[in-house]
């Protein structure tokens, strides 16, 4: 039983991977301010760097999502730099990110912007944010929008999904054949009246109006207290829209805390479904897992590898469970026995497991106790903190 268990957990690993995000690295806080770490990354190089670090002691992060605003200085002309660095760095450039809520023209929003000129330039940002993933060859384009309207009366609801779709469809169109559009959704913040994409209903009909290459993200973070979110994932999986997760926990809302801080026993039921789905259907749908945290007090990459490393682990466990036991308790209506099959996959200890697998890929069998007693740390913060302590007046 325990070698069959820790073949199934073997499988499974082989076939996980997840993305890293490159404004992880650096440093991120609320909107009452920052607090600078002195080894957090403050180029586009450093940030390659530390992915590869993380990389290199889990095993399971090919690939860094990118912002470009943040990682894009020169737009299109910094791609080069961007191949060059993946290649030095053994790091694929991951998801593009356009950024279409930082600049001042999107105070009343970008797509649904009343100005046209504004809904234009918000437009222009996303198609050469595309043609930035082309020439990356990145397949995913993450959309997140703060567009909405904070009191009542302010705005015309109706208009503005009529121009989120107009917007999208264009988009769209400017797509390669191998490209996507992940449609992103969030309840509120900083819109607090309403939101133009607030949940996975309205991004799910508005990625249908883009057109077929455009799915629903899903952030674990961007949704109601004690909403179901693996109900949501099994939808979506049904109609053939789901595109992508964006990890990370909550204790109140878009909290953005390590995954499985707060509620692991969630994690592992998003992933039960997607492996119940592939079990039913023997299909496995190529979607992105992402990782979209915000690591404001722990050190970015210790922060980095505990998600990554309970990620795995939750995503191991998931796979044990009993989906022959589960389907006949589920048509015998046994719910005793039906809920025993997840708990008792949820019980298994995989760690020993997990370890062996990394240390039978040549990896470390503790990856945060092996970053832990690596010299990383202490170089970064000797390299870059004189830099981040010039940057403390930004924020002052």
């Amino acid at each position: 039983m325990a070698q069959d268990m820790e073949q199934h957990v073997w499988k499974a690993l082989e076939n996980f991977q997840i993305e890293l995000p490159s404004w992880g690295f650096a440093n991120t806080g609320t909107r009452f301010g920052k607090f600078l770490q002195a080894g957090a990354a403050t180029t586009i190089e450093e940030k390659f760097a530390d992915a590869a670090m993380v990389h290199q002691i889990t095993g399971a992060c090919p690939s860094l999502a990118l912002h470009v605003l943040w990682d894009f200085p020169d737009g299109e002309h910094s791609v080069p730099e961007i191949e060059r660095l993946g290649r030095r760095y053994g790091i694929r450039p991951g998801a593009i990110n356009p950024n279409v809520f930082q600049d001042q023209q999107y105070k009343y929003g970008s797509l649904a912007n009343p100005d046209q000129t504004v809904r234009a330039a918000a437009l222009a940002h996303i198609v050469q944010s595309i043609e930035i993933a082309k020439r990356l060859n990145s397949r995913d384009i993450s959309l997140w929008f703060t567009d909405g309207s904070n009191y009542p009366g302010s705005a015309n609801i109706r208009q503005r999904k009529a121009l989120f779709a107009e917007a999208l469809r264009h988009a769209h169109s400017r797509l390669s054949s191998g490209q996507q559009l992940l449609v992103e959704y969030k309840p509120f913040e900083p819109a607090f009246y309403h939101t133009d994409i607030a949940d996975w209903g309205m991004a799910l009909l508005l990625a249908r109006a883009a057109g077929p290459q455009a799915r629903v993200l899903v952030d674990t973070g961007h949704h109601y207290q004690a909403q179901n979110i693996e109900q949501i994932v099994a939808w979506l999986l049904s109609e053939n829209m789901l595109g992508g997760f964006h990890f990370n926990d909550r204790r109140y809302a878009d909290d953005d805390l390590t995954l499985g801080s707060i509620d692991p026993y969630q994690i592992f039921r998003i992933f039960h479904e997607i492996c119940y789905f592939e079990w039913e259907t023997g299909i496995r749908p190529e979607f992105a897992y992402m990782i979209d945290q915000s690591h404001n007090l722990k050190l970015k990459i210790e922060a980095t590898i505990q998600t990554v490393a309970t990620a795995q682990e939750l995503y191991a466990k998931a796979s044990l469970v009993d989906h022959e036991s589960l389907r006949n308790a589920q048509l015998s209506t046994d719910i005793v026995a039906a809920e025993e099959c997840l708990k008792a996959a949820f019980a298994t200890d995989v760690r020993p497991a997990i370890s062996t697998w990394r240390v039978a890929k040549g990896l470390p069998a503790d990856p945060l106790l092996a970053y832990r007693e690596c010299e990383y740390q202490k170089k970064i913060e000797l390299e870059r903190g004189a830099k981040n302590l010039a940057s403390l007046s930004t924020y002052a």
